[in-house]
């Protein structure tokens, strides 16, 4: 069968991320319709997660294209650039304070950046409560997507955006993500202005990290007098269950990292023992390196679904420039099928060269020396 026309296709994006919402905002941009999917109920179902930075090199250039650059600025916080590097008693060793015009990569919320593409987009884009479960072979040139409430839709193109553990891909990968052996426990706190005014001071206007090689913490202001920080360990993917505990037992988890801790200072323990609200498990996840597959004619992913690696900042922003070149690519090609096949011609060389030099990379949040954290602590 003859591959259609960008203009004429039906084009299906999976998940209403980033990288979903990114793509279908250019491809709008270019007059082409589009239709994204996403399990969440609606916009508000849950807590998006916490901060990210957009790098001048990549998540900007995607927000330029999309002709949202000069509205993330007024959202965006470019004192979230400081850059605390600590030691277990709670000693600044480095810190990095950004220049009052510097703007390379700004932090924003992660909701306030769905919440910018999502506005963006014409109405009825994104269909919300459409959990997909499976894609079906194509018939006469045509995917079949299967909704966990038994809906089918027939599309031209599927383009999977929908994370780590991905639906679409199997459609073009066998390829599933491996548990690193580092593990994030997100703990949050709320008004720490009033609330938590050390852990305030302690953590600055941006990031702080401290490691002693075997454990350590990364927290990072939020808007709005929030504040996440993520507990790092090296621990076995189920380690709660396995210590008999469940996800639930807050005053049980605080027990052992108290343990696991013990030899930290007292100020430092109050970033895993202050949290307002239980911890939230994030076990980090990466494809195996390199990941690629065979061109399909009418699929291909972009973001996690393509290339998960450790969080050491270039998640969201590759989605990001990924979404952004597939979408010039359907709009700039004679058909789905050169498109496509010119938006891998670069995203795939791109996104190996990445994994390779972070591939083992978690092993990095345990360091003594600060890592390139930026956008992509694990989310929800």
């Amino acid at each position: 069968m003859t591959s259609p026309n960008p203009a004429r296709a039906r084009i299906s994006i999976i998940g209403a991320g980033p990288g979903g919402l990114t793509c279908a905002r250019i491809l709008q941009q270019h007059g082409i319709a589009v239709t994204v999917y996403d399990r969440d109920a609606s916009p508000d179902a849950r807590n998006q997660g916490g901060t990210l930075d957009l790098h001048a090199d990549n998540g900007q250039i995607a927000l330029s294209e999309a002709g949202l650059l000069d509205e993330f600025f007024k959202l965006a916080r470019p004192e979230g650039q400081e850059m605390r590097q600590m030691d277990p008693t709670g000693t600044i060793t480095s810190h990095k304070v950004p220049g009052p015009d510097e703007l390379f990569k700004p932090e924003i919320d992660r909701g306030q950046l769905r919440d910018l593409l999502l506005n963006s987009l014409q109405p009825g884009t994104v269909r919300w409560g459409r959990a997909l479960e499976r894609i079906s072979e194509p018939a006469q040139g045509a995917w079949q997507l299967h909704f966990a409430d038994g809906t089918t839709v027939e599309t031209d193109l599927v383009i999977g955006a929908d994370g780590a553990f991905s639906r679409v891909r199997p459609a073009v990968s066998p390829a599933v993500p491996e548990y690193s052996g580092v593990s994030f426990l997100e703990a949050c706190f709320s008004d720490v202005e009033n609330s938590h005014p050390d852990i305030a001071e302690l953590v600055g206007q941006g990031g702080a990290h401290a490691a002693d090689g075997e454990r350590g913490m990364f927290a990072q202001r939020n808007s709005s007098n929030h504040i996440r920080v993520y507990i790092i360990q090296r621990v076995p993917a189920a380690w709660i269950s396995a210590s008999g505990l469940t996800p639930g037992d807050t005053d049980g988890i605080r027990a052992l990292l108290l343990e696991r801790y013990a030899h930290w200072s007292p100020r430092m323990r109050q970033m895993i023992t202050d949290n307002d609200g239980p911890y939230v498990d994030r076990p980090i996840f990466a494809l195996p390196v390199p990941h690629t597959w065979e061109h399909n004619p009418t699929v291909t992913l972009l973001g996690d679904a393509a290339h998960l690696m450790p969080p050491l900042g270039v998640g969201v922003n590759l989605a990001m420039l990924d979404a952004s070149d597939l979408a010039l690519a359907l709009a700039n090609a004679a058909t789905v099928d050169d498109a496509i096949h010119a938006y891998e011609k670069t995203m795939l060389p791109r996104s190996i060269e990445m994994a390779l030099a972070l591939e083992g990379g978690a092993e990095h949040l345990l360091a003594t020396e600060v890592p390139d954290f930026s956008d992509d602590a694990p989310q929800h």
